[in-house]
């Protein structure tokens, strides 16, 4: 079982600085949304992070990723009390507080998924109907990959389109 802390508690404890939040995502979420004032310290590197002394909160966006952090810094007798933020980040929001994003963030990389597999299977109908019929196979192809994706949790599309250079986030 893990120590959380609810939204309004933290935002009592943010107003007395008398805490620091540690964002446990990845920089290209962190970048989309954050608690103003957090760190983005991204869970595989929490172990080798040099974290702020004092009462931590770690955060994501579900509650998973900052309960395994947490369970992590407890397992290495981490000195400081350490929480994690109930429901995470959409309950911090769906209480009324507000999230800070950094300017020229991209898209959240599931929104990219959806464009650019909507945009290929759009393409794959367009050509097959105007160029030739075999072109339907991109839609196939497409549809394929999102059933796989689906199933097995691994989106080849998501990784590559994580790899962009557009989606380097420097925080």
């Amino acid at each position: 079982m893990t120590a959380s802390i609810s939204a309004q508690d933290l935002a009592d404890q943010l107003a007395s600085k008398r805490i620091t939040v540690i964002d446990v995502r990845e920089p290209m979420e962190y970048a989309s949304g954050h608690i103003a004032g957090s760190m983005n310290v991204p869970l595989g590197r929490l172990h080798q992070a040099d974290l702020p002394q004092g009462p931590l909160v770690l955060v994501c966006q579900s509650g998973n990723r900052s309960a395994q952090g947490l369970n992590r810094l407890l397992d290495r007798g981490h000195p400081h009390s350490v929480v994690d933020l109930a429901g995470g980040l959409p309950n911090w929001q769906q209480a009324g507080y507000p999230v800070r994003k950094l300017k020229n963030a991209p898209l959240p990389l599931m929104r990219q998924v959806q464009i650019a597999a909507g945009s290929l299977i759009l393409l794959g109908l367009i050509l097959s109907n105007v160029v030739a019929p075999g072109w339907i196979a991109i839609t196939w192809f497409v549809g394929a990959g999102l059933t796989f994706a689906g199933v097995s949790g691994f989106c080849g599309m998501a990784r590559l389109l994580a790899v962009m250079p557009s989606n380097k986030v420097s925080i």
